[in-house]
């Protein structure tokens, strides 16, 4: 079974998909580090991220490897974990400009139904895992909350990191990549094709409990 988990970033996205993976014992994928370590390697190398061309040229060339377990999702590059450093604020604000770029999409699409095939169950997040990379999953939610709420946990994770931001600057980088994003998964909220689930005054438990009796609801439909 494939469990698709998409909506805009701070809504809980990955913290539930890697505890829902836990609890249903299937692997668990993060598709937005793939996307944040190619943005990652672009910065350490000196990538000019308005270069479409070299961004893709750096993508289609960079050695990524994820390990996918139920409580994880481990990112190398070059041999390397980067699984902390693709979560520095640089890092996040530089992913848009490497997410937007078509053939950099297709590729890690390529990338991440290869390691669903692979995988055979798991759950995996993002912003188009239930509209484009895995349409035909078994069960596609989009989790949301309110921008206020996403600015505040995305704030909170980062300052207990140690890096230098304030609450204004996260809630600015939430607010521009839900302008480019929110196409994603809209589709999927419109057409009622995706279960919504909105966290914003829901405790990380009742957001895994709920999610765990929807998943087992649907296996129970097969």
């Amino acid at each position: 079974m494939i469990v698709t988990i998409d909506g805009p970033a701070g809504s809980g996205k990955s913290t539930a998909a890697r505890k829902l993976a836990a609890r249903l014992e299937v692997a668990y994928l993060d598709t937005g580090a793939m996307y944040r370590a190619i943005a990652l390697a672009c910065l350490r190398r000196g990538v000019d991220l308005n270069d479409p061309r070299a961004v893709e040229a750096l993508a289609m060339g960079l050695d990524l490897d994820l390990d996918c377990g139920p409580t994880h999702t481990r990112v190398r590059v070059d041999g390397h974990d980067v699984s902390e450093a693709i979560r520095e604020m640089s890092v996040s604000e530089a992913t848009p400009s490497v997410a937007g770029l078509p053939a950099v999409r297709e590729y890690l699409v390529k990338r991440q139904r290869q390691i669903a095939a692979g995988l055979g169950s798991l759950v995996t997040e993002g912003r188009d895992q239930g509209s484009v990379v895995f349409p035909h999953a078994q069960v596609r939610i989009v989790l949301e909350a309110s921008l206020e709420k996403r600015a505040e946990r995305r704030y909170q994770e980062l300052a207990a990191d140690g890096q230098d931001v304030t609450l204004a600057q996260v809630r600015d980088n939430l607010r521009r990549r839900d302008r480019d994003d929110a196409r994603h998964w809209t589709p999927l909220v419109e057409s009622g094709a995706a279960t919504v689930v909105d966290t914003t005054e829901m405790t990380l438990a009742q957001v895994i409990d709920d999610l765990e009796r929807l998943v087992r609801a649907r296996r129970q439909e097969r």
